[in-house]
């Protein structure tokens, strides 16, 4: 892997706005303005490395469901969520409730050693438009005869059809929280209503604060008094258990089929660090982790238990000494062993590695300027040093790969 530069096209911001990413520009306190989005650089993989790459998600994806069934057992204790949601977990993951997505961040450093994975965000992860659409727009415009590593949005699109397939269902509600402001998970949600549009559904977009509970038919329901049968939902499950309708929740027979499902809380937890540990102890894809305590480590980051974008974070290490702020570790902490991320010229990657179903089907590359990856981030497209397959140049020809950019705003 190689970090190169490479010129920003004329309009680049107008570009991926158009394909959705307006969420690209943030005003720091002192009201400076930087950008998420980074096309002023790429990384560039080989095909080995990928296939390599590929086959090390897929084992972790694995070896999570593995350590998600230690953990519905309470072998490690209620993780921050208590006994009713562990046992709402432990029963969905016992039914095989469908999903159909998560997010791996794995440290990789391009010279040949195995990745080693940082955290699974399995319940709401977002970078998914930059990941799936706009790298993938980038690629035709400045690469379009080298290929990349993003087959995401035909997964995805596969996927929901096959949850059509196994459940039967046709009608689709699509919500997040209003609360976040960048217009990030807006856009999130509208790109997944957007694939399952693709794959059959029809589609219903409402806010999480808008479901409702309708005591005569013993069901969640929308603005309209209809009826959610099958619901994706860009909110984390431990923030849903916790909501005045959370005890609802509980009866799953009057619950609607929930994507991601509830055993989804026991991947996004950072407890299942310590869990692949327990059950894996020196695999070389892993860090050692510990649950409440360091343990054995000299030197590591506290991670808390359902934190996010790196708010929170501790790190213990020679010549760092570093706390985030950020409103998560009530509820437990997990730590793992500090490793320094790659350093390419002072900028430091992380690789988002998207599974659908099991599958390893694309890569997103935040960078950061420090330890942690945080808000202040940058996406960096990437592609892979051999030739775009004949049906990628075909397409790229006649702009048929337009339904990546058909976003319902």
């Amino acid at each position: 892997m190689k970090r190169l530069l490479s010129e920003p096209r004329p309009g680049w911001k107008q570009k991926i706005e158009e394909q959705g990413l307006v969420f690209s520009t943030t005003t720091m306190p002192g009201g400076k303005k930087i950008e998420y989005w980074n096309e002023a650089a790429y990384y560039e993989f080989t095909m080995d490395e990928v296939e390599s790459l590929e086959i090390q998600a897929e084992d972790m994806h694995k070896m999570c469901l593995e350590a998600a069934k230690f953990l519905a057992t309470g072998a490690m204790g209620n993780i921050g969520i208590g006994p009713q949601a562990l046992e709402l977990a432990a029963e969905s993951l016992q039914a095989g409730d469908m999903d159909v997505y998560g997010r791996f961040d794995f440290i990789y450093d391009g010279q040949g050693g195995p990745a080693k994975m940082l955290e699974y965000n399995a319940d709401t992860p977002t970078g998914l438009i930059e990941a799936a659409v706009a790298q993938w727009f980038w690629l035709q415009d400045v690469f379009p005869e080298k290929d990349q590593w993003n087959g995401i949005h035909e997964a995805l699109i596969r996927q929901w059809k096959k949850l059509q397939y196994r459940t039967g269902m046709s009608t689709l509600h699509i919500a997040h929280s209003e609360a976040e402001e960048s217009g990030e998970d807006w856009m999130t949600a509208a790109y997944m209503r957007d694939v399952a549009s693709q794959a059959g559904w029809t589609t219903i977009g409402i806010n999480m604060s808008d479901i409702g509970w309708d005591p005569n038919l013993n069901r969640f329901v929308d603005l309209d008094n209809f009826m959610i049968s099958t619901m994706f939902k860009l909110y984390p499950w431990e923030l849903m258990m916790k909501e005045p309708f959370g005890h609802r929740l509980l009866q799953r027979a009057h619950s609607p089929r929930w994507v991601e499902p509830a055993w989804k809380m026991l991947l996004s937890n950072k407890a299942l660090l310590a869990a692949l540990w327990h059950l894996y102890p020196d695999h070389p894809n892993l860090l050692p982790a510990y649950l409440n305590e360091p343990g054995p480590l000299k030197e590591w980051v506290a991670k808390p238990l359902h934190g996010r974008e790196g708010d929170n974070i501790k790190i213990h290490a020679k010549g760092i000494s570093l706390e985030q702020p950020g409103g998560y570790g009530r509820e437990g902490w997990c730590y793992q062993q500090f490793q320094p991320l790659p350093d390419f010229d002072g900028n430091h990657p992380v690789l988002g590695l998207w599974v659908v179903d099991g599958e390893s089907v694309g890569c997103g590359i935040r960078e950061s300027d420090g330890p942690i990856t945080d808000y202040f981030c940058r996406f960096v497209p990437n592609t892979i040093d051999a030739p775009a397959p004949l049906s990628a140049q075909a397409l790229s020809s006649t702009s048929s790969k337009s339904s990546k950019a058909g976003i319902a705003l």
